[in-house]
């Protein structure tokens, strides 16, 4: 747990992490903001979170019992980029609509039917971007069972993603990054409040 405390106190300090209210992208209102594509800004921060990363898919579905990590672009990719390096892995990435010129893949890089895939992103909200990716990857005949992500809001993503027989792994979630923060006097008692009613919702 070091790590998330360490990891907390570096998003609220860098403002990547912001609480208010704030609408999301889907039109959906949070009481809070984070922003995981100004870590790599920070590249001893973004080191070490990557470390983390490859350390916990290392410990809990090992290194070698996968061909490649699959993202989706920009958040996810950026991370799984610098994973892909470190581990020497293959990388390919789901665009969100298949590109209307030249091969009109929807898949980018080096696959084959029957290849096994973990999958990388950002944030996890409602699991929408990796469901859509999840299912372009199946109809390429590609197994996917694990997806990784480093902050989950736990607002559904986790039922999204088992629906479609994968496991949505976190580093971390908002509770405990707020609780972290709440425990060192960084955020009050009513901004923890919040974070909770959004998840309960």
């Amino acid at each position: 747990m070091e790590f998330v405390k360490e990891f907390a106190t570096f998003l609220h300090q860098k403002g990547i992490i912001k609480f208010g209210d704030f609408t999301l992208a889907s039109g959906k209102k949070s009481s809070y903001y984070v922003d995981l594509r100004l870590v790599p800004s920070y590249p001893h921060q973004f080191r070490t979170m990557i470390k983390y990363l490859q350390n916990n898919i290392a410990e809990s579905v090992g290194l070698n019992s996968f061909d490649s990590l699959v993202s989706v672009p920009t958040g996810g990719l950026v991370i799984a980029s610098a994973l892909a390096i470190e581990t020497v892995k293959p990388l390919i990435y789901v665009r969100s609509k298949p590109k209307d010129y030249g091969t009109s893949k929807s898949v980018e890089g080096q696959i084959h039917e029957g290849m096994k895939v973990v999958m990388i992103d950002d944030v996890a909200t409602t699991g929408g971007s990796v469901v859509n990716a999840i299912k372009s990857l199946k109809e390429a005949s590609i197994t996917i069972e694990d997806a990784y992500v480093i902050v989950n809001r736990m607002e559904g993503a986790d039922k999204a993603l088992k629906e479609l027989g994968v496991k949505l792994h976190s580093i971390t979630n908002i509770i405990q990054i707020t609780q972290a923060l709440h425990e060192q006097k960084l955020v009050d008692s009513d901004t923890l409040e919040k974070v909770r009613n959004q998840i309960n919702k």
